[in-house]
């Protein structure tokens, strides 16, 4: 894989540091500017929350685009570091807070703040980004009501979820990349 950069904004440009080994699989910079296409200028003042973070990429390209804050969640010491240096030399901590932490825990627990974009990107063929959408539809509130929660999954993963408070409204696919986007049900 190519080297990580910020693609466009305040830090455009730099090059991201990566999680060594396997343990987390970024973003492609294809995928990461189609799916900042999509979200086009609703970043610009909006707040995300990143889980399953690596290297923290995909906030910290909202962030160099416009938005207010970004909150990541990464239970791996490695990423977490990686993701706390990614911030530091894109100058983008100040907007950010990194927690290390389990993210299905920090799911459950009383949302604290909602968020306008929540983008889950678990490790692979675990189904955990299954079980992350039925903790939120049991949580919504950590999504704003015109918010939006964006899935990155390996297309075999994809599957039918039965969910009260959430609908898919689109995905995408990047060859083995599959953007899956849900918003509240009118």
């Amino acid at each position: 894989m190519g080297s990580l950069r910020v693609i466009s904004g305040q830090a455009k440009g730099v090059r991201l540091r990566t999680v060594p080994g396997n343990s987390t699989r970024p973003i492609t910079d294809r995928v990461k500017e189609s799916l900042f296409n999509i979200i086009g200028k609703e970043i610009i003042g909006a707040s995300i929350l990143d889980m399953f973070a690596g290297t923290g990429a995909v906030g910290i390209e909202a962030l160099s685009r416009g938005a207010d804050f970004a909150y990541f969640l990464e239970i791996n010491n490695k990423a977490y570091s990686v993701i706390n240096s990614n911030l530091e030399i894109t100058q983008l901590n100040q907007l950010s807070v990194v927690r290390k932490t389990d993210a299905f825990l920090f799911l459950q627990s009383n949302p604290t703040k909602a968020f306008d974009f929540i983008f889950i990107a678990p490790p692979q063929y675990k189904d955990l980004w299954q079980k992350a959408m039925h903790i939120l539809d049991q949580n919504p509130n950590w999504l704003t009501s015109n918010g939006q929660i964006i899935v990155q999954i390996d297309p075999k993963e994809q599957g039918v979820l039965n969910l009260n408070h959430f609908q898919m409204v689109d995905n995408r696919r990047y060859g083995d990349t599959l953007l899956l986007f849900f918003e509240f049900i009118p």
